[in-house]
């Protein structure tokens, strides 16, 4: 396994990391959240650079990248849901599932058709509108992740009120930011679906 696809598998280690981190309740908990994402962000520039640079992209890669920053979005949205701040109107979640649900749907639908096309000897490398949403997810997540270390780990003995400005101002924003995710995560899709329908249609005579 060259280096590219060792980078790239390093991410699901990082995604049991980040689980780990945004579950459980220890020092700088959130702080490490945050490392972790931003190093597995940097490990998936990384990986792309040196395939196409230096090793060359190969099947294993166009399959494996896009499904290892699936499964650490994943794992970031699915713990974003079970945070609340506990007051007012942030008692509701950081990030609601109605947010996270169709995002999930999404991921899990084009990872089906990845894999129906390597059954018929085809890979599908990500295109244009799907990487524009994979790098706002990350943006988003990262806007999140910030926001927790700095309501946990580095203002969490300013005064009450001073804190849960912070809060509600970090819960509004996440809600907007991911309300833009979502809506391009499902247009990607769709243009996922109908670039390669051909591998749904046996019939149609259309590449996929």
């Amino acid at each position: 396994m060259n280096l590219p696809n060792q980078l790239t598998c390093s991410r699901f280690v990082f995604a049991i990391i980040l689980l780990v981190c945004l579950s459980a309740s220890f020092p700088f908990a959130k702080t490490i959240a945050l490392l972790v994402f931003l190093l597995a962000t940097a490990t998936d520039w990384l990986d792309g650079h040196l395939a196409r640079t230096k090793y060359g992209t190969s099947d294993f890669g166009k399959l494996m990248d896009p499904l290892a920053d699936k499964v650490i979005v994943a794992v970031a949205l699915v713990c974003f849901v079970e945070i609340r701040f506990g007051h007012e109107f942030v008692n509701s979640p950081l990030v609601p599932a109605f947010f996270v649900v169709p995002i999930l749907a999404r991921e899990f639908m084009v990872t089906g058709l990845r894999l129906l096309a390597v059954e018929k000897g085809k890979v599908i490398a990500a295109g244009p509108l799907g990487k524009w949403k994979t790098g706002l997810q990350m943006g988003t997540i990262i806007f999140i992740l910030l926001g927790l270390m700095l309501i946990e780990d580095v203002f969490h003995n300013l005064d009450t009120k001073t804190v849960h400005s912070i809060e509600w101002t970090v819960h509004v924003m996440s809600w907007v930011f991911m309300a833009i995710v979502t809506g391009l995560t499902l247009i990607s899709g769709w243009d996922y679906f109908m670039k390669n329908r051909s591998l749904l249609n046996p019939d149609s005579n259309e590449e996929a």
